[in-house]
C-alpha cells in the first residue's frame, strides 16, 4: 500500500492535496488542507479537482488555505513534548531490587515490562540508562 494518499475521484491517481467535507445542516462544502487521517465521510482531492470543485445549487463552498509545504511541528507540539519530559523527570525513581507492585509499568494486563523502562505516561516511556 502506498504511503501517499490519492485523489478520491474515480480514475484519478494523482496525490491528494486537500480534503473535502460537507456540513449538511448549513448546506456548506468545506475544502481545506489534507486531513491528517483519511476519514470515511471526507474526500481527498488532488490539486486539479480541488480547483475545479463546485457545489450543488444553494450550497456554499468554503475554501480554506491549502499549504503545499511540508508539515512542521507547531509551538504547541514542542511545548507539550517539553512538558511531558519535565513531568517524567520529576517521577521518583524506584529501587530496581524492590518488588514491583501489581500496577507496575506493564499495566493491569500483567504484561512483562521492559527491564529498561522506569515509568510510563500515556505513550511516552522513561528508560533507564544501560550503565545503571
Amino acid at each position: 500500500m502506498s504511503p501517499v494518499r490519492r485523489c478520491s475521484r474515480t480514475a484519478c491517481g494523482r496525490p491528494a492535496v486537500a480534503t473535502l467535507t460537507y456540513v449538511y445542516a448549513d448546506s456548506t462544502a468545506v475544502l481545506g488542507p489534507l486531513a491528517t487521517y483519511a476519514e470515511p465521510h471526507c474526500y481527498d482531492l488532488c490539486s486539479e479537482h480541488s480547483e475545479r470543485l463546485t457545489a450543488p445549487r444553494g450550497w456554499e463552498v468554503v475554501r480554506l488555505a491549502v499549504d503545499a509545504g511540508p508539515a512542521r511541528p507547531s509551538g504547541d507540539d514542542l511545548e507539550a513534548l517539553a512538558n511531558a519530559v519535565r513531568e517524567a523527570a520529576r517521577t521518583p525513581r524506584r529501587d530496581p531490587s524492590a518488588a514491583a507492585p501489581s500496577d507496575a509499568v506493564g499495566g493491569p494486563e500483567g504484561r512483562d515490562s521492559d527491564p529498561m523502562e522506569v515509568a510510563r505516561r500515556g505513550h511516552l516511556r522513561v528508560l533507564r540508562s544501560p550503565e545503571q
